[in-house]
């Protein structure tokens, strides 16, 4: 048994240990209320600050805004090596309102193997991987290489402005290292190590309007925007110029199926495909009225090897043909995708220890939606998504198993070890 192993095994002893104190701290930590909006996450940045304080574990508060609190913390070994950077977010997606006979979508109730609670999948669980790793590894840096840093962030479901992007503008040499572990959901079955990128806009309809008798006075803005809707389909047939390790990896057949397991069935169609989602339409007054005005919120994601300036000017010929819209960007929601190498260390690392954790070696794929990972991509810098199912994120029963919290947790804390127990220069 090397030593890696060996310490690996007391790691797991401990998790064997704490189980109770880490199934309470993530009840406590989802019941720790943290909307977005409005993204205020004070309490749940309290919860964890007492976590870190009463183990004496290093780390300060950084804010951008005062409700938007940002933790880090870092522990080094007294051996030079590679730089592992942990990150994980606080704020969740707002409740849905709450039906009679409910349970609360702040309970974080535990029964029949489940947790409950807004932000459980999306990413408590993942964000107490981190948390619980940074803790155990603490103890064990005198024998490790390198250095361990925590990032427990604001404002990631609101694109990361005051959040992750905050700490990268203000101290980019504590948190952007040589690797970054985020717990993210991506199912059991499937590592990310890519994701599509982001546009979103806001399109408005005008008319003159009329009664709605008077058809012939004016033109109706919500079905002139149910024409663009139809129109903006388009944009979907956009096809990438992948990358040809990114489109091996995904286009294999373990990965179609990992991805149809993970996010459902057809998850892999649409891995390397523009999609387009009017997420929001607004319009009218009344029945009888002719509406003048009419919004569609909308939101392209683009896979990589497509860039946004395709999009736009594709999107520029779709607009052109209704002179009574007009557009406005949503820059701090808009982003160009990003990916690593599929075949990095950490992938073989995380591999390795999934086959150990779960029997099932995790599959590489690029994942659907978007994290802070991209952050650390755009620099350069390797970044890979291991966590939970995402198949109730912003659902009213949200929850993880209690077995997905500690496969992600033991997954994270082992492979850290591992990334840190060698000297090699980089990624």
């Amino acid at each position: 048994m090397t030593e890696a192993d060996s310490l690996k095994q007391r790691v797991l002893g401990w998790i064997e240990r704490d189980r109770e104190e880490i199934i309470a701290f993530l009840s406590a930590f989802l019941q720790a209320k943290s909307p977005n909006p409005p993204g205020d996450t004070r309490l749940a940045s309290a919860h964890v600050e007492r976590f870190l304080t009463e183990r004496e574990l290093p780390f300060r508060v950084l804010s951008a805004q005062e409700h938007l609190p940002n933790i880090v913390g870092s522990v080094s070994a007294a051996q030079p090596g590679r730089h592992l950077v942990l990150n994980g977010h606080m704020d969740v997606f707002p409740a849905i309102e709450e039906l009679p006979g409910q349970r609360s979508q702040w309970s974080g109730e535990v029964t029949d193997g489940r947790i409950y609670g807004r932000g459980a999948a999306d990413m408590k669980c993942g964000t107490t991987a981190s948390i619980y790793t940074y803790r155990y590894l603490a103890e064990l840096m005198p024998v490790l290489r390198g250095r361990l840093t925590l990032t427990v962030v604001s404002d990631e479901e609101t694109g990361g402005r005051y959040g992750t992007r905050h700490l990268m503008e203000t101290i980019p040499e504590e948190v952007i290292g040589d690797c970054c572990l985020n717990g993210e959901p991506s199912g059991l079955a499937t590592l990310r190590f890519g994701e599509k990128g982001a546009l979103r806009m806001a399109l408005t309809v005008r008319t003159r309007g009329a009664h709605g008798a008077y058809p012939h006075l004016s033109e109706s803005a919500i079905k002139i925007a149910c024409r663009l809707a139809t129109d903006l389909e388009a944009l979907a047939a956009l096809l990438p110029e992948l990358p040809e390790t990114v489109s091996a990896v995904i286009g294999s057949a373990p990965a179609r199926e990992a991805m149809n397991i993970s996010l459902g069935d057809g998850a892999a169609d649409i891995a390397d495909r523009t999609t387009v989602n009017i997420g929001v339409i607004r319009g009218g007054l009344k029945v009888n009225m002719l509406p003048d005005e009419c919004l569609l919120e909308v939101e392209v994601r683009m896979p990589p090897g497509l860039s946004i300036e395709r999009v736009e000017s594709e999107l520029a010929g779709i607009i052109a043909r209704y002179p009574m819209v007009t557009r406005e960007t949503r820059p701090d929601h808009s982003y160009p995708s990003s990916w690593c190498d599929p075949e990095g260390d950490m992938v073989g690392i995380l591999r390795a220890n999934t086959r150990q954790v779960t029997g099932r070696e995790a599959v590489p794929i690029v994942s659907l939606g978007g994290s802070d990972a991209r952050y650390w991509r755009w620099r350069g810098v390797p970044a890979y998504l291991y966590g939970p199912s995402p198949k109730t994120m912003g659902h009213r029963e949200e929850h993880v198993t209690l077995d997905e919290l500690f496969a992600v947790l033991r997954v994270h804390a082992l492979s850290a070890i591992d990334y840190l127990a060698t000297n090699n220069g980089g990624e």
